[in-house]
């Protein structure tokens, strides 16, 4: 039997330490094809190239992986992988990662991590993104790998349900001190956000984006009270974004043709 193709992508380019761990990790499973950002593209979420563009330059980064580095987003390095390099071939699984920084509860709204991984599970293919709680650079991904390869092993065997996408956060923590996984929900919370003025070399002024997030979720079900409580965080994504609670209570909302001549 042949071995499984994996994509591997990631948001913070192709000489961050999370990604080639990844490729690691992914390596022992089968064939690996990497395609990310030639440079850091943090809170790109969804974002896509059309006004320029696009380029792929093949590297020489990781012993005996087709690797590529593209100009455009994390979402646009997934689109040129499915439609371009690998257009005739089946992919298996698509890991993107493993991020510096979190992207639990509201922050997979921001993340170009996990809009990859979405972008690729759009296409049918069993997706997960991978991220580490540590923002810095020299992060420690030794505990991150251990449980990126039992993931991928249980996913290559059983796949994913509805949606085919996994967002998984692990916890700033030596191995011997993480308790496990737990299938969590989406956690409430919200960013703090503050602007720090200034003013350039010109004369002009600026706004540069600061702040801190907030958790404002209870719930024992959340992805940032396992993250608390030591626990690898597993949320299943889905595409539809649709509030069904909403839909029983918006009838005023729903009428027919409008008279034109009331104001």
């Amino acid at each position: 039997m042949s071995k499984p193709l994996i994509l591997v992508t990631n948001d913070d380019g192709m000489n961050a330490p999370g990604i080639r761990s990844l490729v690691e990790t992914a390596r022992q499973f089968g064939e690996v094809f990497v395609v990310a950002p030639n440079s850091a593209q943090s809170g790109q979420g969804h974002a896509i190239t059309i006004e320029d563009p696009l380029r792929l330059h093949r590297v020489e980064v990781f012993e005996g992986i087709e690797s590529y580095e593209c100009s455009g987003t994390p979402v646009d390095c997934v689109k040129l992988a499915t439609n371009i390099l690998l257009k005739d071939r089946k992919i298996d699984l698509c890991v993107s990662g493993i991020n510096h920084g979190s992207n639990a509860s509201i922050n997979v709204l921001y993340s170009g991590t996990m809009s990859a991984a979405m972008e690729a599970s759009m296409e049918g293919i069993n997706s997960i993104g991978f991220s580490l709680c540590d923002y810095s650079f020299d992060a420690d991904f030794s505990a991150a790998k251990v449980y990126a390869h039992q993931i991928i092993a249980e996913t290559l065997e059983h796949g994913i349900p509805k949606g085919k996408l996994l967002n998984v956060n692990i916890p700033n923590l030596p191995l011997q001190q993480i308790k496990g996984t737990r299938i969590c929900r989406q956690g409430e919370g919200r960013w703090d956000e503050k602007f720090q003025e200034g003013l350039d070399p010109r004369g002009q002024k600026y706004y540069w984006l600061t702040g801190s997030f907030v958790g404002e979720s209870n719930s024992l079900l959340s992805d940032h009270f396992a993250l608390e409580n030591g626990y690898v965080a597993i949320v299943p994504i889905q595409h539809d974004l649709t509030n069904f609670d909403a839909m029983h209570t918006l009838h005023h909302l729903q009428f027919d043709r409008p008279n034109p001549s009331v104001h």
